[in-house]
């Protein structure tokens, strides 16, 4: 009850009382400084000042709660520093004490430091307050999965070869403004020709699209070469710093405009089937999975696993690697939240994804006394002490599924616009603890009533 006493003397200031959300977690952070204290490492490597706005470095607390006031409001860098002057509750949130604003600059350098890892830790700090305070408790649990999208348009071969050419000439175009005399072909035109023709034949021209594809795949074997050429140049040790920064960036990208190429031969000239582990969704974000669950549409990005408890808090959110069946993540989702909280819920109810022998064996030697499946056979039925119970909680399952919905549409995380599969990932993580201070927040009210 400290942390709901504390945050009850906090009304007594108008700007806190029309913001309870700030109110709550500016408390938790006071109280608390073990929870802001997870990202010390993460933001503190590498540390130099800034050349930006104050032309200092914001402390680590400071860095962590400009980052939860941008999950909570859905801001941008650019956002979040104006808002430090436009909004007074932002100021004393961050604790600016009057002074100069930080710049977008700054803050995207240090909040984009801190690791899921740590983000992690955080989730568990402020969930540690709930059960503290009586809000949950983790003898029950319920779990699910859902997919957020990486922001990419919808990738065919013939897309990602046209992406190639573009990125190649973008690099260098960029590269020629850097080193004197540099001189290389362009070949968009006749590329941008060859995508809309692939565009609009058919399948029942197939004939004809094989006859473009290998023109097409000719041209980006000729981009393919000069983007090698200038990584293989000798002379280009003696290039400035910004040309040699180019060069690495082409070093990066050559593997990957081969593994395309290479690709695209296979299906669309040689006719095969290539499986989707060998397959690359978008040149930009590589990280990206396809997800194909059951007749759904096909969607791409990761798949994302996401356990509550009574409180309808997030207890854990997981980004996963891959495409792995539901049943494969049970045992993870049990060791996760027992390895987070040191306790074994009592009752564990999950969708018929997670339906096998395996998990419900599993599930008895953990010593779960309640283990539903929400779709059973013959031959595999639920745990449980009485069907009473079991009723009971096939109902209350279909909760983590609004949990999910209000999760994705309040925090936009049908589609996650970070780069990089760690930004993915933080992102997602950003988003939770920003959910799970608006639920928060909620049971506090509750109190007041």
């Amino acid at each position: 009850m400290q942390v709901f006493n504390d945050w009850k003397l906090k009304f007594e200031h108008p700007d806190w009382t029309r913001n309870p959300e700030f109110a709550l977690i500016d408390t938790i952070l006071e109280k608390h400084p073990e929870v802001w204290s997870y990202a010390r490492e993460d933001v503190l490597q590498e540390t130099s000042a800034s050349v930006f706005g104050r032309k200092d470095t914001p402390s680590v607390e400071q860095v962590v709660r400009a980052g939860i006031f941008k999950a909570l409001k859905g801001l941008n860098y650019r956002d979040l520093e104006y808002a430090q002057s436009d909004s007074r509750i932002c100021a004393n949130f961050i604790k600016l004490d009057d002074r100069k604003p930080f710049s977008f600059q700054v803050f995207q350098k240090y909040i984009s430091k801190i690791s899921a890892e740590s983000l992690d830790q955080v989730l568990v700090g402020i969930n540690q307050i709930a059960i503290d305070e009586g809000f949950e408790d983790i003898k029950a649990l319920r779990t699910d999965t859902t997919v957020v999208k990486s922001n990419i348009h919808y990738p065919t071969n013939n897309s990602l070869v046209w992406d190639c050419i573009k990125e190649s000439y973008r690099l260098l175009e960029k590269l020629s403004k850097q080193v004197e005399g540099l001189s290389f072909r362009d070949y968009r035109k006749s590329a941008k020709s060859n995508f809309f023709k692939i565009n609009n034949l058919g399948k029942a021209k197939q004939d004809q699209r094989v006859k473009v594809f290998r023109a097409q795949l000719n041209t980006f074997t000729k981009c393919i070469n000069q983007i090698d050429q200038v990584v293989r140049n000798p002379k280009k040790k003696a290039y400035s710093c910004k040309a040699r920064d180019i060069i690495k960036a082409m070093e990066y990208f050559l593997p990957t405009m081969e593994q395309v190429f290479c690709i695209t031969k296979r299906k669309e000239i040689l006719g095969e089937m290539v499986p989707n582990y060998e397959k690359i969704f978008s040149i930009y974000e590589p990280h990206t999975d396809i997800i194909v669950k059951g007749g759904r549409e096909v969607e791409f990005g990761h798949k994302v696993q996401i356990t509550g408890g009574k409180s309808n808090l997030i207890l854990d959110c997981m980004v996963v690697d891959g495409n792995p069946s539901d049943r494969s993540l049970y045992t993870q989702s049990i060791e996760r939240v027992e390895k987070m909280y040191d306790k074994v819920p009592r009752d564990f109810v999950v969708d018929g994804g997670y339906t096998s022998k395996d998990n419900l064996l599993y599930s008895i030697k953990k010593g779960i006394k309640n283990v539903v499946f929400n779709k059973v056979t013959r031959s595999l039925k639920s745990k449980v002490s009485s069907s009473k119970i079991r009723t009971t909680l096939n109902r209350w399952r279909s909760g983590i599924e609004a949990v999910i919905s209000n999760f994705k549409r309040r925090f936009n995380m049908r589609v996650n616009t970070w780069k990089g599969y760690p930004r993915f990932t933080a992102k997602v993580l950003w988003s939770a603890i920003g959910y799970n201070i608006r639920v928060l927040t909620a049971h506090m009210v509750s109190r007041f009533y």
